[in-house]
């Protein structure tokens, strides 16, 4: 018998997935409210694995597309996630079989429970990532050939377009003026593919990885150990076993500015200990590198994950302020995040960093 996404579980799967967002990927708040309020009308989405899905299967995305920051404000209206959904089918020809994440890092782990909520579809437990990125074409499903177009995007007007392009690449770069122009936050469709495509090319089981995440930092609350329970869990996992909290301090400095719809800045925390040390985290929209003292510590496609050192709460990018005092975490990303046809198009170099990707735990 699959399981079912409850009310009361969507706190934790948020929880796990701002830790997976990487400081990114929305606010976790918003979409867990959203969440929430489609299955109080429409129902428990049920989730099911990769494998229970038929080759030839029509699985589509839903997500939001733009900045954080805006996001936060704009939120969305519920039926622009439908009419993505419903542009893509009239496009394709083919009705939806299946809902997939495009990525497990904040709203948009919640907004495909909205979607699979909303239009009576099944969720599969996968997405394209296992944490967040900022750019469209920074996803696994690009890695196996699967195409970003077509592409659906609403806006909070209900307006549609469609986006055919020749490159992943391309995409993101059409996408980025159209949603700019749609006041830097839509709600879209993309990378429609197979049931087969799904199953070459997902990072499989992460939104159980995210609620299992949340739960363990609640669970540490208990005994007032969060981060050395978030910590044990991870361990525990297949993608992010090679983890250690980084820097342990108070944020001195913090700047950020909306570019062409990310958030882009950095953030400078201070040591607690009373040492001279400082650890630097610079971010779009999601946190890209953490360097210590001027050496880089953990750098992309691995995760610079903030949490609060007495919670153990993710704190994302947007939410960042003087005086907090946070505990920086490094993780592995998944095996296949970290391939050399996977750093072509996420590693340091597609960022602007020049250097090259060294491992969390050789580094």
């Amino acid at each position: 018998m699959n399981i079912k996404i409850q009310i009361e579980d969507l706190e934790d799967i948020a929880r796990g997935a701002a830790f997976l967002g990487a400081g990114g990927g929305g606010d976790p708040l918003v979409g867990r409210l959203l969440a929430q309020q489609a299955i109080l009308e429409f129902g428990a989405p049920e989730v099911i694995t990769l494998d229970q899905l038929a080759d030839d299967a029509a699985v589509y995305s839903a997500a939001m597309f733009g900045s954080p920051p805006v996001i936060l404000e704009k939120g969305a209206v519920g039926e622009d996630v439908d009419i993505a959904i419903r542009a893509m089918e009239k496009h394709l020809g083919r009705k939806a079989d299946a809902i997939i994440p495009m990525e497990m890092g904040g709203i948009n782990s919640m907004i495909p429970i909205m979607a699979a909520a909303r239009l009576g579809l099944p969720l599969i437990d996968a997405d394209g990532m296992g944490r967040a990125f900022p750019e469209l074409q920074m996803v696994t499903f690009n890695i196996f050939g699967v195409s970003a177009t077509p592409m659906t995007i609403v806006d909070d007007h209900l307006n549609v377009a469609v986006i055919e392009t020749t490159t992943c690449k391309r995409a993101e770069e059409m996408a980025r003026v159209l949603v700019t122009e749609m006041g830097a936050s839509a709600m879209t469709s993309e990378y429609p593919m197979t049931g087969k495509q799904a199953k070459a090319s997902a990072v499989r089981g992460t939104l159980t990885l995210a609620q299992g995440i949340g739960r363990a930092i609640l669970q540490g609350r208990e005994n007032n150990e969060p981060v050395e329970s978030l910590l044990t869990y991870l361990r525990s996992t297949e993608y992010y076993n090679q983890c250690k909290v980084l820097f342990d301090g108070k944020v001195s400095d913090i700047r950020r500015e909306i570019t062409k719809g990310w958030s882009v800045g950095h953030c400078i925390l201070e040591a607690m200990d009373g040492s001279s040390d400082q650890m630097e985290v610079l971010f779009q929209n999601e946190h890209l590198v953490a360097r210590k003292n001027g050496k880089t510590v953990v750098i992309v496609p691995d995760l610079v994950c903030l949490v609060d050192r007495e919670t153990g709460e993710p704190v994302p990018a947007e939410h960042l302020r003087y005086g907090q005092r946070l505990k920086v975490i490094g993780t592995s990303a998944a095996s296949i995040m970290r391939s050399p046809e996977a750093l072509k198009i996420f590693g340091p170099r597609a960022f602007g960093f020049d250097e090259d990707f060294v491992p969390l735990e050789n580094l």
